[in-house]
């Protein structure tokens, strides 16, 4: 059974001061067995944040890393600097590819990084409105794929715990949502992807898909409905913790129908 995972991404938000406070809040309040849990802030706030989630059995992770371990690149983040605050870490996100202008061979080189580092990659993948309206979604997810896949072993990605977010660019801080329909199919798509295009066989149905874009406590439960789609990539819903606790209770429910329809215990 793939694994039910909430990842929180705070982007550029919280301090120091006060997100320590806020990781051991949302700590407490999404105890729940089954689900897996990661929080990742801002860079600044990572000491913080792991500090605070000490003996609490919820992870930490970056919202980025170089795909370089040392040398002159101003204002980026090593993976040797990562060591000890983080463990997971969200790869080409639809912000980083816009403003950045991150490119496929680039989140690659990241992905090699962070799988050569013990970092557990979150890889983001998603179309723009104009994709999808002119039905090329599928087409530009799996190019996405490609791209960033090319050359990569696929046992070291599942020893990794390779994980990818399916996060449509429209649907991310607008409050719109992709059906839940949609976004199921985009995760067979995926996975199809992984299966016959990279050759990864059935291995690629192991790898868990998680959904973002606009994700909240009040839509979770029908994307977790689908048995594609095995968590979510959450945005600013993220921050806060009756919204989180909301998300992990949604993922502890499915957690435990997915085990039981499996003869298993979440």
């Amino acid at each position: 059974m793939r694994p039910l995972i909430i990842a929180a991404n705070w982007k550029m938000n919280t301090t120091p001061a006060d997100a320590g406070e806020l990781a051991a809040t949302i700590a407490s309040r999404t105890e729940e067995p089954g689900v897996i849990r990661v929080i990742c802030p801002p860079y600044v706030c990572l000491a913080a944040v792991r500090d605070a989630l000490a003996g609490k059995n919820i992870s930490v992770g970056a919202q980025n890393v170089h795909h370089e371990l040392a040398g002159a690149y101003t204002g980026e983040i090593s993976a040797a600097q990562l060591a000890g605050l983080a463990t997971w870490v969200i790869l080409g996100h639809s912000e980083r590819r816009r403003d950045q202008l991150e490119s496929d061979e680039l989140i690659g080189k990241k992905l090699a990084r962070a799988i050569s580092s013990g970092l557990r990659p979150i890889l983001c993948v998603g179309e723009l409105l104009a994709e999808r309206e002119s039905g090329r979604a599928v087409e530009v997810v799996a190019t996405q794929l490609r791209g960033a896949l090319a050359g990569k072993e696929m046992e070291a990605l599942l020893n990794a715990g390779f994980v990818i977010a399916y996060e449509p660019v429209w649907a991310i801080g607008t409050g719109r949502t992709a059906s839940a329909a949609d976004a199921a199919a985009m995760a067979d798509a995926i996975r199809a992807t992984l299966s016959a295009d990279l050759g990864w066989g059935d291995s690629a149905e192991v790898v868990p898909v998680l959904y973002g874009g606009s994700v909240t406590s009040a839509n979770i439960a029908d994307f977790l409905a689908e048995p594609a789609i095995d968590g979510g990539l959450v945005g600013g819903a993220s921050l806060k913790p009756d919204e989180m606790a909301g998300m992990v209770a949604s993922a502890a429910v499915t957690a435990r129908a997915r085990a039981a329809a499996e003869g298993k215990t979440a």
